[in-house]
């Protein structure tokens, strides 16, 4: 029997993954002067583009190894640009190139990718895709639509060979929403996977850059050189770069996934992070610079859309709470009997606003129910407990047991509690009871065991099965809504407001 836990890293999380100092070797890394374009670091893996060592390469003018007319082109955009990437087609040591410029306040860095004869598309068929990918996901009337089109296209666009989205909770686990695999690869739909395998840093990282491509778990990493960047006298930061490096422990996380290349594609709701959309290929997977543009502008259209859908529930679940609040309001300030009006078990009540089992209003050392609640004691006992806590405030919990725990051996009608305090000072609270909704969930692998450490307390190994964990979740209730908890704020406000206006409150 266990209750609601919470599979954050706190360790991982403090990995700092925008200063591994290494990039991925299916591109080169060079770092300019801001004023002279000269340049200040590069890439080890530039001496086999320029024919000559790197050590021989720093302070010298991009230009010796830039055509003038492309150099001219670059210093344009910047003048006129203030976006912190720039793309450009360039040549550079007799290379063709794609080049993405970040503008910083010290540098300017540039990642390079040689243009592959494959990677030139028409216009035309760029267009045709992406309008009609677009279309396919603007029609979508439901998130498991959405979700479902987005995994089709992108699977169809890129070829990987699996292609799953997931959604993150309030806790950060990610559980699939939509997937479509090839034969033989492993089928996540409706698995969990605990926080700890995308920890805070790299969520952080996902709000600077739309995408992450890894086309082969095996690179060797490429150092730069010199190791610290002049213009900072530290690590480059690397944290809205395509290039950068991955940390050992997540390539060790996808062989264990059978996985030879990956990529993941964010989906955003509010500039925060909603779900992402993750690809697998058995193999090593490349991906051109222009098909990554179309999966950055496919986040956006995703992220638009998840986010009208779920702007549009929430005016939904908005009027129907404020078509019943108006009622309870207006039948209050005709008849003026709070504790009747609130607990009516013939007419829109407490328990039909807020989606409760049952509720109790504590007011002039008198209790009345409605509903299916805990007995008396544990009534006054909870009272107390809410007025030590020495709060003004609504509170509300989805997991009293985890709180307070007398409420353990209530879950059958109080896993969770809305209070709304009338005057908490008196112990005097209106308080909506839940019971406990016992869910089974199934985690990709044991989430006990996503991080394995080695006898030195320093060395660490991802988790080596992906198999169905099933967990049974139990003194937990459905979450109060955002919505509801809102509303309960404006009860009070309502509540303080008839109290100052009638004297007397009757509670029968």
């Amino acid at each position: 029997m266990d209750k609601k836990k919470t599979y954050d890293s706190d360790f991982c999380g403090s990995v700092p993954l925008n200063h591994i100092n290494v990039i991925q070797s299916y591109g080169y890394l060079l770092v300019l002067d801001k004023q002279a374009l000269t340049i200040v670091q590069i890439s080890e893996n530039m001496a086999e583009l320029l024919g000559k060592a790197v050590s021989e390469v720093i302070n010298q003018p991009i230009s010796t190894y830039v055509p003038e007319e492309d150099i001219e082109k670059l210093i344009a955009r910047f003048d006129v640009q203030h976006t912190s990437k720039l793309p450009q087609k360039l040549t550079i040591g007799g290379y063709s190139m794609r080049a993405v410029t970040h503008v910083k306040s010290a540098y300017y860095l540039m990642e390079l990718e040689k243009i592959r004869s494959d990677d030139e598309r028409p216009f035309s068929d760029v267009f045709e895709e992406t309008k009609y990918m677009i279309a396919a996901i603007e029609s979508a009337t439901t998130i498991e639509e959405v979700a479902q089109r987005a995994v089709s296209e992108v699977k169809k666009l890129t070829g990987f060979d699996g292609v799953m989205m997931y959604q993150f909770d309030t806790d950060w686990n990610g559980t699939v929403i939509a997937e479509e695999k090839e034969p033989g690869m492993e089928n996540y739909l409706g698995h969990t996977f605990p926080a700890s395998d995308i920890p805070q840093q790299a969520r952080k990282l996902y709000l600077n850059n739309p995408y992450r491509l890894i086309p082969d778990r095996d690179y060797k990493p490429v150092r730069l050189y010199p190791i610290i960047n002049p213009a900072t006298k530290a690590f480059i930061d690397l944290s809205d770069c395509n290039l950068r490096g991955v940390a050992a422990v997540h390539l060790e996380y996808l062989k264990n996934m059978n996985v030879q290349a990956s990529m993941s594609i964010r989906v955003l709701k509010e500039q925060q992070l909603w779900g992402l959309i993750a690809c697998h290929h058995r193999t090593p997977h490349f991906l051109s610079f222009e098909l990554c543009s179309v999966l950055e502008m496919l986040s956006s259209v995703v992220s638009n859309k998840v986010a009208a859908l779920c702007y549009g529930k929430t005016y939904e679940v908005k009027v129907a709470l404020n078509d019943k609040f108006a009622m309870i309001a207006e039948r209050l300030y005709r008849q003026k009997d709070l504790v009747e009006i609130l607990f009516d078990p013939a007419a829109v009540n407490v328990l039909d606003l807020f989606g409760a089992q049952g509720a109790v209003i504590v007011l002039n050392g008198e209790q009345r129910t409605l509903g299916h609640v805990p007995d008396r004691d544990f009534i006054e006992d909870l009272m107390l407990w809410l007025q030590n806590r020495a709060s003004n405030q609504v509170y509300h919990t989805s997991n009293l047991a985890g709180q307070f725990d007398e409420a353990v051996a209530y879950a059958d009608t109080a896993s969770g509690i809305l209070a709304i305090p009338i005057n908490p000072e008196n112990g005097e609270y209106l308080v909506c009871f839940r019971p406990e909704m016992i869910a089974t969930i199934k985690w990709g692998g044991n989430p006990n065991e996503a991080i394995q450490f080695e006898a030195d307390g320093k060395t660490y190994h991802p988790r080596h099965s992906f198999g169905i964990w099933l967990q049974t979740v139990r003194q937990t209730a459905t979450p109060w809504q955002e919505e509801q908890v809102e509303l309960a704020a404006n009860m009070r406000n309502l509540i303080n407001e008839f109290r100052v206006k009638n004297s007397h409150f009757p509670l029968s």
